[in-house]
């Protein structure tokens, strides 16, 4: 199993497929990792897109399911992600590529977008996770159970007071919109984004569409999707289609 490793950080990727590269961040927020694929999200890119693009799969950092691991970066949360990412298509000799992302997909794209706009040539943003004023509180306390005790129990350096202020950093000093960008930013960005929203608690449709309205060069799905799997086909055939639009202005 392919690995990058830089310094203490050891990030599990894997690969499928050929033609122009796509990373793909899974959903399941601080442990989305390849293995969530086929469970946690409504389709599986890596499977689905295989014919299409060269896909990159990669584990967060820290993901209990998957096979990455770092320290905890408490100052940065979201930049060391990006670090990772960046790192990993560099790694790969990559110097410009697509990105698609579920739920915690969707902010860290937008973040990779804050840092280095120039390499990511589009982006599909699915099910996107975003901050939600009725459960201001959702992100933190679904990672403080599901994520930060396994965690612990794996790593003995880590405690929880370390999970917590990582945390806090992430999530709580950050609660408004997407976390990590501001709506001036999305504003400015000319980068293709594709968004297909959902509509759940840690899933918003009203951040997700604010993206999608404030985002001058943005396209949306069909909503609601994830109910039938017809519709699931139809937004992975409307994906398929934008990706390859933009990926074929770079060829």
């Amino acid at each position: 199993m392919p690995f990058y490793e830089r310094d203490s950080i050891r990030i599990h990727y894997e690969e499928v497929g050929s033609g122009y590269p796509l990373l793909i961040i899974p959903g399941g927020g601080l442990n989305a990792s390849l293995p969530l694929l086929n469970t946690s999200v409504p389709f599986n890119p890596m499977e689905r897109y295989k014919e299409d693009f060269r896909c990159i799969g990669v584990d967060l950092r820290n993901a209990n399911p998957g096979q990455s691991s770092g320290p905890l970066e408490i100052d940065r949360p979201w930049d060391s992600h990006s670090d990772d990412h960046l790192g990993l298509m560099d790694h790969l000799g990559i110097q410009e590529f697509l990105v698609m992302g579920f739920c915690i997909g969707g902010p860290m794209i937008l973040n990779l977008l804050r840092l280095a706009s120039d390499r990511v040539v589009a982006a599909a943003l699915m099910q996107p996770s975003g901050f939600s004023p009725e459960h201001p509180d959702l992100f933190y306390h679904n990672n403080i159970k599901a994520w930060g005790p396994p965690l612990c129990e794996k790593r003995p350096e880590v405690t929880m007071d370390l999970v917590h202020d990582f945390l806090t950093g992430m999530y709580t000093d950050r609660a408004d919109f997407v976390f990590t960008v501001s709506r001036d930013f999305v504003r400015s960005l000319h980068t293709p984004l594709l968004i297909a929203p959902d509509d759940i608690p840690a899933h918003p449709y009203a951040a997700a569409m604010e993206v999608a309205d404030l985002a001058p060069n943005s396209d949306v799905t069909i909503f609601p999707w994830k109910d039938s799997q017809p519709h699931i086909d139809e937004v992975v055939d409307h994906t398929r289609r934008f990706l390859k639009e933009h990926a074929a202005v770079k060829d």
